[in-house]
Order: C-alpha cells, then sequence, then structure tokens
C-alpha cells in the first residue's frame, strides 16, 4: 500500500469514528446502524465494514475515541476529580454514548467478548486517573491522611457505572450531584484522626 493510500485510508478511519461517536450519541447504540453510519460518510455497509472488521470492533473505537476525546478536553488541563465531574455532566449530553458504554462494559463480563479485554485495560487505566484526583486532593489538603487511594478511586468509579445505568432508565438523578456528595463524605472522614 502506498503512503497516499495509507494516510487516506487512516484519514477515512477517522471520519468514521467521529460520525459513528455522533450517530450513537444521537440516537443510542441499539439504532445507531450500520446503515446510517455509513450513508453519512458516503460508503456502502461492505465499505464501512472493510475499516472495522465487526460491529464490535466498532463500538470498542468509538469508546476509545470517546475516552481519548474526553481525556484531552476535560482531563488533561486540570487532572483533578472536578475534571472527573465534568466528564459525567457531558455524559448527561450524550446519552446513547453512555448507554452503549453500559450495555458494552456489562457484556465484557461475559469472558470470550470482543469487549473484554478492553474493558479490563480501561479500568485499570481509569483506576489510576482516579487515584490521581485522590493523591492530588490529599496533596491540597482537601483530604486528610487516613484515606486509600485504591479504596476510593474503586468506590468512586464503582459509584459512576451505577449511578450512569439509574441514570439511562431515570433522567431526573443527578450523577454529578450524587458524585461530588459521595466525595464530599469521603473528604470528611479522611480527616477523622484514626484511633489506637
Amino acid at each position: 500500500m502506498s503512503r497516499g493510500a495509507y494516510a487516506k485510508g487512516v484519514a477515512k478511519r477517522e471520519e468514521i469514528l467521529e460520525v459513528a461517536l455522533e450517530v450513537v450519541a444521537e440516537l443510542g447504540c441499539r439504532n445507531a446502524s450500520n446503515r446510517e453510519i455509513a450513508r453519512r460518510v458516503g460508503l456502502s455497509q461492505a465499505g464501512l465494514m472493510h475499516y472495522f472488521g465487526s460491529r464490535e470492533e466498532l463500538y470498542m473505537a468509538v469508546l476509545r475515541a470517546r475516552d481519548t476525546r474526553d481525556t484531552t478536553t476535560y482531563w488533561e488541563p486540570e487532572h483533578s476529580f472536578k475534571a472527573f465531574l465534568d466528564i459525567i455532566g457531558h455524559n448527561t449530553q450524550v446519552p446513547g454514548l453512555v448507554q452503549l458504554y453500559v450495555e458494552f462494559s456489562a457484556e465484557a463480563s461475559i469472558g470470550k467478548h470482543p469487549a473484554h479485554d478492553f474493558f479490563v485495560e480501561r479500568y485499570a487505566w481509569v483506576r489510576e486517573l482516579s487515584k490521581e484526583s485522590v493523591r492530588a486532593a490529599q496533596e491540597s489538603g482537601e483530604f486528610g491522611p487516613n484515606v486509600d487511594p485504591d479504596l476510593v478511586a474503586d468506590m468512586v468509579i464503582a459509584a459512576a457505572d451505577g449511578l450512569q445505568q439509574q441514570w439511562l432508565l431515570d433522567r431526573s438523578i443527578d450523577m454529578v450531584a450524587r458524585l461530588q456528595a459521595l466525595w464530599n463524605g469521603i473528604a470528611a472522614l479522611s480527616k477523622i484522626p484514626a484511633e489506637g
């Protein structure tokens, strides 16, 4: 393959991902058909699958692209729990992507699902970012010394995932407020002197 053809292929794949992000955010993963994505990028369905071997591969690429966009937009400028809350707040504007994340993360728990390894790696990555938030809170004095970054990271991730599931069923749930309340509770407890 020539360098020009390779560059065009990479550019087309990026275009497909951008369009797929829009379509899934707009229509949800169940209603986002390959036909609609292909139509919006000027390809046949077979042409679309030339770039992504399966629907699962396309959706994993969509989730990766979403994570890259959210990390660049919200996390990189701040590296804090506020940045995490900003991502959760943004998620309320893209319910189809939340639906895709919730469904795929649940399906990935099935051992041989194509997204299994993706979510194992993703949870490890998110856990590291969450621990970074905890350490930043400790350094700033927001958290006291009596806090385990691993434990807090796991609790915050579990709460965020559970709240996103609930929010898909009841849009009146304020995910950001509930996560902030959890964080504030951990901050208060972290300052209570340890007995002994």
